[in-house]
């Protein structure tokens, strides 16, 4: 089963010396490069400042747009890594390996089971893509 392990940290910067910022790029690398070399890795980005994000809700059938994060938190979303592991336990290994102070402080990463969509009969597919497109 793939699981998703979201990266939180503060956003707040903290002063790093070019080798302390090197150091966590390299324990990223490791475990980005050992997933890989295992197969088992299926995606993994940081993500931009929560200053750039737009959140959008539904209200009365329609589209709001607000700046920033949905919530407001003291940790802030700040990348993924996506890894097929065998179960619960090998997913937390995986998550104990990631750096969590890319942004700023301490953080923490949240590990979340990927269980996929349900199958769809073949019949309801193209009917779904009929009323989408016309």
């Amino acid at each position: 089963m793939r699981y998703m392990m979201l990266i939180y940290s503060h956003e707040s910067p903290q002063e790093r010396t070019p080798e302390e910022s090197q150091q966590i790029m390299e324990r990223h690398w490791a475990v980005i490069n050992d997933a890989t070399r295992r197969g088992v890795l299926h995606g993994c980005e940081p993500l931009a400042p929560t200053s750039t994000a737009t959140t959008v809700r539904i209200q009365n059938g329609k589209a709001m747009m607000t700046d920033g994060p949905f919530a407001e938190t003291k940790e802030q979303l700040a990348g993924y890594y996506i890894i097929d592991c065998k179960d619960l336990d090998e997913a937390l290994e995986w998550a104990a390996r990631i750096p969590v102070c890319c942004r700023g402080r301490e953080g923490c990463v949240e590990v979340r089971p990927m269980p996929g969509l349900p199958a769809r009969e073949p019949a309801a597919v193209g009917a779904a893509a009929q009323n989408h497109n016309g």
